[in-house]
């Protein structure tokens, strides 16, 4: 585990106080599960605009794939 030092807003830490004081769990390992929740969603978030900027850089290649593909479809149903 590292230390550190952590400056909280007046309201965010007594609005967590009191909440841990509601709960079962130490001021540490809340913050530690808060982190860690924060954390995990953010990667979440990071690779949403991740996937969605890969999907806009092959959406045309796609769409050409697609159109070749009923083109070719059609051209089978002709005959």
């Amino acid at each position: 585990m590292k230390n550190l030092s952590l400056k909280l807003e007046d309201d965010i830490f007594q609005e967590t106080e009191l909440i841990i004081s509601k709960g079962n769990k130490n001021r540490n390992r809340y913050i530690n599960d808060a982190i860690e929740f924060y954390n995990r969603l953010h990667k979440r978030r990071l690779l949403s605009e991740q996937l969605s900027k890969e999907s806009k850089i092959v959406a045309q290649d796609s769409l050409e794939v697609l159109a070749e593909f009923e083109k070719l479809f059609d051209e089978g149903q002709a005959i």
